[in-house]
């Protein structure tokens, strides 16, 4: 248990945890738990209260090649384990994380915010994506290939990389490694992982429950610390054969001119700006239900938010006036406040970035229906906001909107209303609500987005190919080809003469 644990300053909720195991502050390299060699550490404070949870290892750079050289090292033996015997270790991961799902939630929202239900439901994603590739580990299947020579049998197999880097960020801090992890895993890879410094309990608790679960040291290692010397010496180590990164397209830019040098395998789910579209057809009270849903989960900080919602004309009115009232229903509160609906942004930069599209589509003639401004429920809440007549100039249909705000336009055709959602550099995915079959089929080819979900704002999970087109990534996770990027193709041609 952290010697820091008893400290009258930590935050009190930790004391509802179940297994105070569950609250790593040490790094996990090599199968230990270790403070580095300089021994310095980072706070993790509550956003809700700022009441600290943690003081986190601090690595550095040679700490940081210590964890990829037992990754290196643990990697033929892990790559040569049967493909069930890599299964039975993941699924035993699988259902401790599941045993200790309350107390991963309770880590969770007390580092990221996040409404304690909605953290529940994340720990559900995230263990889901570890049953799904170890299924996924078994059918890595080689292929024979028709022969085009004379007396030769052709096989073409895949092959597990090596070491893969893993970067993650602090709003899905638990989601988004076991999306990574499992399926680099069940290839028969081993990773160095580097959560956010902002989350990075979750992680922790997280590699606790796979040293339970007997998944040997080096395989699976997480490394906390500062993000530009971690992530720089992991896309400078040409023993990391692939990185998986999800984060802002700005940062994402950077890491891949930094694994260029050595031809890394980039997997990168990066920025998001998604339209909302809703036509005349639609129902209005569902449109508003998709709306909420598409907006405000995570506080509005999630790369799927629908930050751009076009409005055909003659419901306009109708629509912005039942999704203000919606919005006025949204209990804001920290998250661990029984029915909180909006949690704390995530830090100061993040509420100052708000308030500069809010006010920025105000001087542009924007009309604010509701919200607006801070909330009294602490420095970083932000009331749920909605802001209409937004100009397609305005930033905040622009940039990447991390917060509670929800912006509306009118348009008047389905044409120019694609063509509008499609004006951006961003491609992640698209939300369309609509009666009209005919015109679901066209928006599906006509919306230049990776996903597209119609009628509905839930469509990820552990089957799907999770990912995006133009600046929001590179490759696709989850589903049968998210275990792709971290194997490489090997022809086998045999002389049978």
């Amino acid at each position: 248990m952290s010697a820091h644990f008893a400290r009258p300053d930590r935050h009190p909720a930790l004391n509802g945890l179940r297994d105070r195991r569950m609250l790593r502050e040490l790094a996990y390299v090599d199968g230990h738990w270790t403070a580095g060699d300089a021994g310095q550490t980072f706070e993790v404070s509550d956003p809700a209260s700022g009441a600290k949870i943690g003081w986190v290892s601090k690595l550095n750079a040679d700490q940081t090649t210590i964890a990829i050289d037992a990754a290196a090292k643990a990697f033929p033996a892990w790559r040569d384990l049967l493909p069930q015997e890599r299964t039975a270790k993941l699924r035993r991961w699988y259902e401790l994380i599941l045993e200790a799902r309350d107390d991963l939630a309770l880590i969770m929202t007390l580092e990221q915010g996040k409404p304690l239900a909605e953290s529940r439901g994340e720990i559900d994603y995230a263990a889901s994506f570890i049953e799904w590739y170890a299924e996924e580990a078994k059918r890595l299947n080689a292929e024979g290939i028709t022969s085009h020579l004379p007396h030769a049998e052709t096989i073409v197999r895949r092959e597990a990389l090596g070491v893969v880097g893993v970067v993650t960020p602090w709003n899905f801090p638990s989601a988004m490694l076991t999306r990574k992890a499992a399926a680099a895993l069940a290839a028969g890879c081993t990773i160095v992982a580097h959560p956010s410094s902002e989350t990075p309990l979750s992680a922790l608790a997280l590699a606790e429950l796979a040293d339970r679960a007997g998944i040997p040291g080096g395989v699976f290692n997480i490394v906390t610390g500062d993000a530009a010397t971690i992530v720089g010496r992991l896309c400078q180590d040409s023993r990391v054969r692939a990185l998986s990164f999800t984060g802002s397209t700005e940062i994402g830019r950077l890491i891949a001119a930094q694994c260029a040098p050595t031809m890394k395998n980039l997997i990168m789910e990066l920025g998001g700006h998604a339209p909302l579209i809703i036509f005349a057809d639609a129902d209005i009270d569902r449109a508003v239900d998709i709306a909420v849903g598409a907006k405000f989960a995570t506080s509005g900080q999630d790369c799927l938010a629908a930050n751009r919602i076009y409005v055909e004309r003659s419901i306009h009115n109708a629509f912005a006036t039942a999704l203000a009232k919606r919005i006025g229903e949204l209990k804001v509160a920290p998250g661990l406040t029984e029915g909180s609906d909006i949690g704390p942004l995530m830090h100061e930069r993040a509420m100052q970035k708000v308030e500069e599209q809010v006010a920025d589509a105000l001087a542009r003639g924007a009309n604010c229906l509701a919200g607006g401004k801070r909330h009294q429920a602490g420095p970083l809440f932000y009331e749920p906001t909605l802001l209409t007549n937004v100009s397609d100039n305005a930033l905040i249909m622009r940039e990447e909107t991390f917060g509670p705000v929800a912006a509306i336009t009118s348009f008047d055709t389905e044409d120019e209303v694609v063509a509008r959602a499609n004006a951006t550099e961003y491609g992640l995915v698209a939300y369309a609500v609509t009666k009209d079959g005919a015109r679901m089929l066209r928006l599906g080819r006509k919306l230049e987005y990776g996903m597209v979900a119609i009628n509905r704002v839930k469509i990820t999970g552990a089957p799907i190919p999770f990912g995006g087109i133009k600046q929001s990534g590179l490759g696709r996770e989850g589903s049968r080809h998210g275990i792709e990027a971290f194997t490489e193709l090997k022809y086998l041609c045999i002389d049978t003469h």
